[in-house]
């Protein structure tokens, strides 16, 4: 496990080298651990794919201090495993997106297959970014990988399902996105006003529903 400053207000502590579900398991779960603990002048603890970002307030707390601490947390045997069960959301969608065609021509495959292997697919959140509410999903069956466009889009609506790589995802908001567009999404995946903004949290187990 390597520790190193992140700026001169975080540590980043990387768990692994390899992205997948296990190693991110153990990102969670240090994650759940330090958030825990509640240590003086952290600010925020970030998962991402191999790795995470412990924030904090350098006018509260020596950076060195705060290293030797989290070294301590992590060395203890607690935050082996992640404590709790992953919650399943259910996502409805509507399989209507304008690249769908495209993606059933590409993969050999008829529109009806490609919704049938996206949506039976149980999708594991490994982490969150680019845009708040913005889950990466993992793990896409092989037959549907493509890349992104080659040419982003200038507008993706809010609620777009799409594909990229090995992951697919749902945009929260109306944003640029190069991803290609399968479906809508029924629900909103951000919403300020709500106790938990965010649908979707890392470590979160995901099915899509066909509505």
């Amino acid at each position: 496990m390597h520790f190193a400053p992140l700026g001169d207000s975080a540590v980043l502590i990387t768990v692994g080298t390899t992205i997948d579900r296990e190693v991110s398991r153990r990102v969670h779960a240090l994650t759940d651990a330090v958030t825990r603990e509640r240590l003086p002048g952290v600010t925020d603890v970030v998962p991402a794919y191999v790795s995470f970002a412990v924030h904090f307030d350098p006018s509260a707390v020596d950076e060195g201090e705060l290293t030797a601490k989290l070294r301590e947390l992590i060395r203890s045997p607690a935050p082996a495993q992640q404590s709790g069960e992953r919650r399943l959301v259910t996502i409805p969608v509507s399989y209507d997106g304008p690249d769908l065609p495209l993606v059933a021509e590409a993969c050999g495959l008829s529109v009806a297959e490609v919704v049938a292997r996206h949506s039976r697919v149980e999708y594991f959140v490994y982490m969150l970014g680019f845009a708040p509410g913005f889950a990466y999903l993992g793990d896409l069956d092989p037959s549907l990988r493509m890349p992104r466009r080659g040419s982003p889009r200038t507008r993706v609506p809010a609620g777009a399902v799409a594909i990229a790589g090995s992951q697919t995802a749902v945009y929260p908001h109306d944003t640029p996105g190069g991803w290609r567009l399968i479906g809508t999404a029924g629900v909103a995946m951000f919403d300020a006003s709500r106790d938990q903004p965010s649908l979707l949290r890392a470590g979160d187990r995901v099915k899509f529903e066909v509505s």
